[in-house]
């Protein structure tokens, strides 16, 4: 009796055509912002040929390199501090025995991810202009502790996937060789965990660095970041040189989500 064929979603008729179709829909867009961002003419629809003088306008805008220092001191500290907070959670959450309550912990933690972006946005703006006006306060700080906030799941899912992958015996050993908790979370679980840190550091920088939403409802005069100096170009006219500022930060994310792959990818 011959064996019957094993299923396979590739051998679905029309399978090919509808990836394709789907590659397109996805890439296609990009790949046009990316070619328009070298265009010589100031139109987006008409090539004019080969020019980098968009580029070179975006880098001499002091505008753009405001918002750009703006955009990076707020990633890099929102990212450094959900870093943080997502290890500590995720040490809580995967180094204790099983705990009343622990599957709430874990809801509350990834609540972000699940809530639509723009509740959290009015959320953070009604909280911290009670904190405003009640302070006289409204500084950066305000930006970075609402990008934190959503940014912590983000870093907080590689860092529990490294650990729940993680061998325990080792650390089972150093206890068994009178190790402290201390000596042997430093020599023996953060080394082990430091590429599942650094993806998560990664993932949630990148997360901040892109968003819109939440950075505009709770912005001060004056505190644009780079998304939304680009929105609010596009308000006006969309020129080469928001393409040319959006193809940089394409850049940026794709190698930054290449290490991120590189280091949470399992190991043969």
């Amino acid at each position: 009796m011959a064996a019957r064929a094993q299923f396979s979603v590739t051998r679905l008729p029309g399978f090919a055509a509808i990836a394709l179709a789907t590659f397109v829909a996805l890439y296609l867009p990009i790949i046009t912002l990316v070619v328009y961002s070298f265009n010589a003419e100031k139109s987006v629809a008409v090539w004019g040929g080969f020019s980098l003088q968009w580029y070179h306008a975006a880098w001499e805008n002091r505008a753009v390199q405001d918002a750009t220092i703006r955009s990076l001191i707020i990633a890099v500290a929102a990212s450094a501090i959900a870093t943080l907070v997502a290890t500590m959670a995720a040490l809580g959450t995967t180094r204790t025995g099983k705990f009343r309550g622990q599957t709430f912990i874990y809801v509350m933690i990834n609540q972000p991810l699940m809530v639509p972006e723009i509740v959290t946005a009015v959320a953070l703006l009604i909280f911290f202009a009670s904190i405003k006006v009640a302070t006289g306060y409204s500084g950066l700080g305000y930006l970075i502790l609402a990008h934190s906030a959503f940014c912590v799941p983000f870093a907080y899912l590689p860092i529990r996937a490294r650990l729940e992958g993680m061998d325990l015996s080792l650390e089972a050993a150093a206890a068994d060789l009178y190790a402290t908790p201390w000596s042997t979370f430093r020599r023996i679980t953060l080394p082990l965990m430091a590429p599942g840190i650094m993806a998560g550091a990664m993932l949630a920088f990148v997360i901040s660095l892109d968003d819109v939403i939440i950075t505009e409802f709770v912005k001060s005069a004056g505190q644009d970041t780079l998304p939304t100096y680009m929105l609010g170009q596009m308000r006006r006219a969309i020129t080469p040189e928001v393409n040319a500022i959006s193809t940089a930060l394409l850049a940026l994310t794709v190698l930054l989500l290449t290490a991120f792959f590189l280091l949470t990818r399992k190991r043969a």
